[in-house]
């Protein structure tokens, strides 16, 4: 499903017209003088795009404007200053389908770390809790009964020693640890299973370098999942990356943001990716040993 069909950026004129405007802020014209110099101003929507391109190449800015533009939810927001403002306020674009669209979504790579810093700080007290269940088991397994001052505290001291003269170590702690699946999972694992909670169906979502933290079999876990949800559930997403595994989405439209002029092309015909052909290529021969 496309929900964003085209967006157009600022020309050379426009963008000068929003310089002499600002006279006071000649020394930062940010996100001015990047898509004229590389003549990009008209893009073209698919179901998934990609813009592909180096460090400082604007990827991330054009993410930006965009769901600047399209007033997208983020879970964190970044101020922008008034030149940032004005520039997407001359933007202009067209959204199609806009009944079937429930959400449209931006997601940076700090909010898979947040994520997961969120996750490591509920594992941290898991795990303190599950030393404590340790001792404790011991202690109930170890010591004699008490003399209780309630029936209600004598039914759960009762109750914890049976339990501990019935389950192993193992058993006992699990049965009082509800998140215990948390400690288990390791960064990659997690940051999967934030894309699996956060993509929905019927939605537009603009994702920064969703790559980061994931190994290489969970990059291609990743695009299988981003496939069958623009496929199977509506999803419609532009993603900025440069991870050969994503940048190999079947059917992605890839803006080449360090060609001049921009161009859309195939993933085999990027310049990073021919750089891996070569080198896989020149070691092909240590695979076979």
């Amino acid at each position: 499903m496309i929900y964003l069909k085209r967006f157009s950026l600022l020309s050379d004129i426009e963008e000068y017209n929003v310089i002499i405007s600002k006279m006071n802020i000649h020394n930062n014209v940010y996100p001015l003088k990047i898509f004229p110099d590389k003549e990009f101003k008209e893009i073209e929507f698919k179901e998934i795009t990609i813009f592909y391109g180096g460090n400082g190449s604007g990827k991330t800015t054009i993410l930006n404007i965009i769901s600047e533009a399209l007033n997208s939810a983020r879970k964190n927001l970044d101020k922008k200053s008034d030149l940032f403002e004005q520039y997407v306020s001359l933007t202009s674009h067209e959204l199609i389908n806009q009944g079937e669209c429930k959400a449209i979504k931006y997601i940076s790579s700090d909010d898979v770390f947040d994520y997961m810093l969120d996750i490591r700080a509920i594992n941290t007290g898991v795990n303190r809790r599950k030393e404590e269940l340790i001792k404790e088991y011991y202690e109930y397994k170890e010591t004699p009964a008490q003399v209780y001052t309630s029936d209600s505290e004598r039914y759960d001291e009762l109750k914890n020693k049976i339990d501990a003269n019935r389950l192993t170590v193992s058993k006992y702690v699990r049965t009082r640890l509800r998140n215990n699946n948390l400690i288990q999972e390791s960064n990659g694992e997690t940051a999967l299973d934030f894309w699996q909670k956060e993509i929905e169906d019927n939605a537009l979502y603009i994702i920064d370098e969703p790559e980061n933290s994931l190994s290489a079999a969970n990059q291609i876990r990743l695009k299988l999942f981003i496939e069958e949800s623009a496929r199977f559930y509506n999803c419609q997403f532009i993603i900025a990356t440069h991870s050969p595994f994503l940048l190999a989405l079947n059917g992605a439209r890839i803006y080449d943001l360090d060609s001049v002029p921009v161009k859309a092309k195939k993933w085999t015909e990027l310049e990073n990716i021919k750089v891996y052909n070569k080198f896989f290529s020149e070691h092909s021969g240590d695979f076979k040993e």
